[in-house]
């Protein structure tokens, strides 16, 4: 069976960097809409995890399963808060609401403390995911005290700053899962831990 994970990152690396990209400002207005997010989270973010997180299971890497099902999971969820038929949002009173920016606050909480918990897994992998794993937990943070904080626009650059270096460093993972000496003439170095 050939490797899964480099989908599964570069899936969830391209929603990263589109989103952290519109939350910097970068050739949009970062206080604009996202709506873009929608099709991309649900699609290439959401599905295409999910199902890495299947064929992780299949190949029997417990932690790949665990992680880009999640993820998958995260990415669906996010894209189907957006998502107007979905109406999460006009329950609310609409996305500028203080309960709606505390309880995405929350969400986003919670995935920091997921985070966190994988950073721990991951630590026995090597040194470019343990920095993903660390960039992508200083996001949530990032994303979720913004929540709490809405006026905040420092506080929302730094996580779409964070969110960036992590779609990087995510796209430099799933390279080196692609370029291995069966296909490859270079392979990218990944800091391999003991």
């Amino acid at each position: 069976m050939a490797n899964p994970a480099p989908l599964g990152l570069f899936g969830f690396s391209i929603s990263n960097l589109i989103l952290s990209l519109h939350l910097m400002g970068i050739g949009v207005d970062a206080n604009g809409p996202q709506d873009i997010m929608v099709s991309v989270s649900i699609f290439y973010g959401g599905l295409c995890q999910m199902l890495t997180g299947m064929w992780e299971f299949r190949t029997g890497n417990t932690f790949g399963a665990t992680t880009f099902t999640s993820y998958g999971a995260y990415w669906l969820s996010y894209g189907y808060i957006f998502l107007p038929s979905s109406n999460i949002i006009d329950g609310y009173g609409g996305s500028n609401t203080t309960q709606f920016n505390h309880s995405l606050g929350l969400f986003m909480g919670a995935w920091a403390a997921f985070t966190f918990l994988m950073l721990i897994a991951a630590h026995r992998s090597c040194a470019t995911l343990v920095a993903q794993f660390f960039m992508l937990f200083l996001t949530y943070v990032l994303s979720a005290a913004y929540r709490f904080n809405v006026t905040s626009s420092s506080t929302n650059m730094a996580s779409g700053v964070c969110g960036f270096i992590t779609a990087l460093l995510g796209l430099y993972n799933a390279m080196a899962g692609m370029l291995t000496p069966l296909n490859s003439f270079f392979i990218l170095p990944i800091g391999r831990l003991p």
